[in-house]
């Protein structure tokens, strides 16, 4: 799954589909943190939400319209974040900017739990309406070291969720320890938490944490977000 970076790499452009609460409040809490927000809504009258210190981009229409898309500044973008009322329109406008525009930094809202599971299965990251919030969302599309899962009372070491690159599907996890240096004590697979053990083999789709130093978070980033050095 597709991941952010804000601390180390600086502001990022974030395109949202979906203005309602749950969109806007992402808008404002991305923009709040320096970063560029397009946000597209099939109603103008839900932008009034953003406020009127909002600065980014307003565009009216659907965000599995590519032209729609086109104009909210996709082709840019580092990551998608469909989060309207609609479960198909979520889903459709996630999959084309992951398959159209070759964006794979994407996160879905699913109203239907059962769904979910079945959208995951295709490569799309889905937060469901029952455990759903607006700073969920915002882990999701930028994990990297910005937004810990845990951290320990002095700050020097988190919980961080990492961006794996597909080559490392396949592996082993104790393997992909033993290459980073570093212990990846839980994975979320088809949204159920699982702590592997020496035979666990990464998978596709596979939410990945990892426990680290906080200055060897950089680091571990890179490494995980190339493929895995050939030996």
């Amino acid at each position: 799954m597709g991941a952010i970076a804000t601390q180390e790499r600086g502001h990022v452009h974030i395109v949202i589909m979906g203005c309602g609460r749950v969109g806007s409040s992402l808008a404002i809490l991305l923009e709040k943190r320096g970063h560029d927000v397009s946000v597209i809504d099939i109603d103008e009258n839900s932008f009034r939400r953003l406020g009127p210190d909002f600065k980014g981009r307003t565009v009216k229409g659907v965000g599995f319209d590519r032209s729609v898309l086109e104009k909210a500044g996709i082709r840019d973008a580092d990551g998608f974040a469909a989060v309207s009322s609609g479960d198909n329109s979520n889903v459709l406008s996630a999959r084309v900017v992951r398959e159209e525009f070759g964006i794979d930094n994407v996160v879905a809202r699913i109203y239907d739990q059962g769904r979910a599971e079945v959208y995951e299965r295709l490569g799309i990251p889905t937060v469901a309406t029952v455990r759903w919030a607006a700073d969920q969302v915002l882990r999701s599309l930028m994990p990297e070291g910005s937004e810990p899962a845990w951290r320990d009372p002095s700050g020097q070491v988190r919980l961080i969720r990492v961006n794996t690159h597909t080559d490392w599907v396949g592996m082993k996890i104790s393997a992909i320890e033993n290459r980073i240096h570093t212990p990846l004590p839980f994975l979320l697979r088809f949204g159920q938490g699982m702590v592997p053990d020496g035979s666990t083999l990464l998978q596709d789709g596979d939410v990945v944490y990892a426990a680290v130093e906080v200055e060897r978070i950089t680091e571990i980033e890179g490494l995980l977000a190339k493929p895995p050095v050939k030996r």
